[in-house]
């Protein structure tokens, strides 16, 4: 199937190709205007995230923590927010700062063997209230009653970042979901916040092109790497 969009000021046509079928799909002014009204939502839910300096004692910590402690960060988080954790520990890997995630439920089952005790536990919740993460909170510590956690939440008095030696709050934005439910806009914040922490992490290593390039060493990116060290 190939869907083409012709774009014009009077007919907005979406075109659907199903092999020699092709079918053109009107696109209804209301929709584009609808579209337009959840992007300057995510934008504004992106402009009210809380530059408070919270975010500098999470650098802070994690490069004692992992640059001079040699631990690593170990981020958790259940549902889309952990899938917005795996983000996160893959980009800080390959960007100079030794992350895995964990899985709050394996975590459980064996897999809490993994932590150490120089690590930082960075455990995401947007209610702040995930029982899984909570207890993964409980049982890390009982292993290492020394350490550190940061949360990045939704909600900055609930019980996670009471527990927690550093909270990075999203805002609380609402979803755009028109349930609002499903993690949407509270993800797009997560993702965010997870950006700037992962780029203010490399100037203060001083992660270098050289450095991306012996990480990242194959696909485009790796490619553009290494002609750039070449320079």
């Amino acid at each position: 199937m190939e869907i083409r969009v012709l774009c014009s000021r009077k007919t907005p046509i979406i075109r659907v190709q199903y092999g020699e079928v092709s079918e053109e799909l009107y696109i209804c002014p209301m929709i584009k205007d609808k579209i337009a009204q959840l992007v300057r939502r995510e934008i504004e839910a992106i402009k009210n995230i809380p530059i408070d300096g919270v975010l500098e004692n999470a650098i802070n910590l994690i490069s004692i923590a992992v640059h001079q402690n040699g631990g690593k960060v170990v981020v958790s988080g259940m549902g889309k927010a952990g899938q917005i954790g795996v983000n996160i520990s893959t980009t800080l890997s390959s960007t100079g700062t030794p992350s895995i995630f964990l899985h709050p439920s394996e975590a459980q089952h064996g897999d809490l063997g993994i932590l150490g005790a120089n690590d930082v536990l960075f455990l995401i919740s947007n209610s702040g209230k995930t029982r899984e993460v909570l207890e993964l909170e409980i049982l890390a510590r009982r292993l290492y009653p020394d350490l550190k956690v940061i949360c990045l939440t939704g909600q900055k008095d609930s019980d996670l970042s009471n527990r927690s030696d550093v909270c990075l709050h999203t805002g609380a934005p609402e979803e755009i979901c028109p349930l609002g439910l499903t993690p949407t806009t509270s993800t797009t914040v997560m993702t965010v916040v997870g950006d700037m922490l992962v780029v203010l992490l490399m100037e203060k290593i001083g992660f270098t092109k050289e450095d991306y390039a012996k990480r990242h060493h194959s696909g485009y990116l790796g490619l553009l790497a290494r002609d750039e060290v070449k320079k």
